[in-house]
């Protein structure tokens, strides 16, 4: 049996990186809630300091709810992160070589630092206006 190329190993370790990171934080995610007032997990930052909400705000409360197919809480924690973890996992893929011809277009997107940039940024000050619609992105 021939191990491995070299090339192959270093493709596919951001995703097994990425996958045992996973595993772990729904393993850990199941057993603690973030709610609770003195929950181990961290909260943000940010937040604490500023009183402003950051684009993560509300991923851990996010995630959690996921873990608990509690789509709508996730929704309401984080509605960014809800959207663009399927498009995080597919660009995670299309790190490792799986790559149809289909998504190039949507890759090219994904790819790009300034469409990220723009989106986090714009996120986190839409999220922070006080008015209607714009108060539902804030965490809660």
């Amino acid at each position: 049996m021939a191990l491995p190329s070299r090339t192959t190993l270093a493709r596919w370790a951001p995703t097994a990186l990425v996958a045992s990171l996973g595993a772990g934080a729904v393993v850990v995610l199941r057993n603690v809630s973030p709610y609770g007032a003195n929950s181990p997990l961290p909260g943000c930052p940010l937040y604490a300091l500023t009183g402003l909400y950051c684009p993560g705000c509300g991923s851990t409360r996010c995630l959690y709810s996921l873990v608990h197919f509690d789509w709508q809480g996730a929704f309401a924690m984080n509605p960014l992160l809800v959207v663009s973890l399927p498009f995080l996992l597919l660009m995670l893929l299309h790190g490792a070589g799986i790559r149809p011809r289909v998504l190039e277009p949507l890759m090219r997107v994904l790819a790009s630092p300034m469409f990220w940039l723009v989106l986090l940024v714009g996120y986190a000050v839409l999220r922070n206006l006080p008015w209607m619609p714009f108060a539902w992105l804030a965490p809660g």
